[in-house]
């Protein structure tokens, strides 16, 4: 039987807030949407718990992550790389 390809990986991009436990990070993911009734354009942000295993992100630095397995109970994030160190 032949493999099937894997699909792409969905890559984001935030910010790391805090550096929290071992080998783990903490990154705002930021994105804009719009009122369900009023139309109005939102500000809305949410925070992804992302395993850095080489613990090469600092606070403040733009990485880009992906969805993996679970690592832990609220890890569910890998870091791919960093894009810009502040």
């Amino acid at each position: 039987m032949s493999e099937k390809p894997r699909k792409p990986l969905t890559k984001y991009r935030g910010v790391v807030s805090r550096e929290s436990g071992d080998q783990t990070i903490r990154v705002v993911l930021d994105y804009l949407t719009r009122h369900p009734k009023y139309g109005k354009i939102l500000k809305r942000s949410t925070v992804a718990h992302v395993h850095d295993a080489d613990k090469q992100a600092k606070v403040g630095d733009v990485v880009e992550i992906c969805k993996c397995r679970p690592l832990s109970k609220t890890k569910n994030w890998r870091l791919i790389r960093v894009i810009e160190s502040k």
